[in-house]
């Protein structure tokens, strides 16, 4: 009986999931989808969050007043943005060591870490003493970056894995034009030099740059602050010992996650799959939905 609790309680959270917010994945697709399997913890997040679940949330400096000095001192963190781009630094992992971005490079996106779940790449605190200095002093910013979107470059809609934070864009160098824009939940948002807005990365998100300028900004996820101590503590311990995991270097020196150490065999096993799918379509996707139903069927039986 137990086990069939868990596993109503596993569906109806699925269910939720995928119902959530007006855009919505095709079923094949959200069937697979990482937040699929993250249902259950992310509903918890949900619930006992303290600050909106909407796809936007309104005025982060009032929810998240310790936020202010990254807004006050954006010209200078822009400054350091600026240097890291003229030394090109600002890029595409240079092997398959960052599985949370992967896809994101084919499209033009890059990114230059400047702390993930810990404390700042070594290679961050080196070249950008003051960003990191001020992100020291935040300690609800978990992980942050400089990210860059050129001219012409976009973002599948997608949606991130965990409920645990909120994800905050800080305007540094931008078009200020609305052909530079992100998308969530069918809600748009373009961003603008010094200005910032932050959103729930688990509602189904995208972006596109449809001008000639660059797009740099800062790039944050923020601590969900929740309503009581244990789902705090419950959503601290999964960002401990998973999301961290997810860690990926700038350049030699800085750390590698342990997911990130494995992706690259994975990938060997990835290639291969999609060498099938371009060979016979039906043979793939019959043998990747006969290895969920095996797999759930494992599950129940256990």
């Amino acid at each position: 009986m137990v086990k069939w609790v868990f596993v109503f309680l596993f569906l109806a959270s699925a269910v939720y999931v995928h119902f959530r917010g007006k855009v919505r994945h095709r079923l094949g697709r959200q069937l697979l989808d990482h937040s699929t399997f993250m249902a259950p913890v992310n509903v918890l997040m949900y619930a006992f969050s303290r600050v909106p679940t909407t796809a936007f949330i309104p005025e982060p400096g009032d929810h998240f007043p310790e936020l202010e000095p990254l807004r006050a001192n954006w010209q200078t963190i822009r400054e350091e943005a600026r240097r890291l781009r003229e030394l090109q630094h600002i890029k595409a992992a240079e092997g398959y060591n960052d599985v949370g971005f992967n896809s994101f490079f084919r499209r033009g996106w890059k990114r230059f870490y400047l702390k993930w779940y810990d404390d700042a790449h070594p290679s961050a605190a080196e070249l950008c003493p003051q960003t990191t200095a001020l992100l020291r002093q935040i300690p609800s910013v978990k992980a942050a970056m400089f990210t860059e979107l050129p001219p012409g470059g976009e973002l599948r809609p997608h949606r991130d894995p965990f409920a645990g934070s909120l994800r905050l864009h800080l305007g540094l160098e931008t078009p200020n034009d609305d052909g530079c824009y992100i998308e969530v939940d069918g809600d748009r948002y373009s961003w603008r030099d010094g200005q910032w807005t932050m959103f729930d990365e688990t509602f189904i998100h995208s972006a596109r740059n449809d001008t000639q300028s660059n797009r740099i900004i800062l790039f944050c996820d923020v601590e969900r602050p929740m309503k009581y101590r244990w789902a705090q503590a419950l959503n601290r311990f999964i960002a401990r010992n998973l999301i961290a995991a997810g860690a990926s270097p700038n350049m030699e020196g800085d750390k590698t996650g342990g997911i990130n150490r494995l992706f690259k065999y994975f990938y060997v096993l990835r290639l291969k799959a999609k060498g099938l799918r371009e060979r016979n379509k039906h043979l793939y996707y019959g043998l990747k939905y006969l290895a969920v139903v095996l797999v759930a069927a494992f599950i129940v039986w256990i």
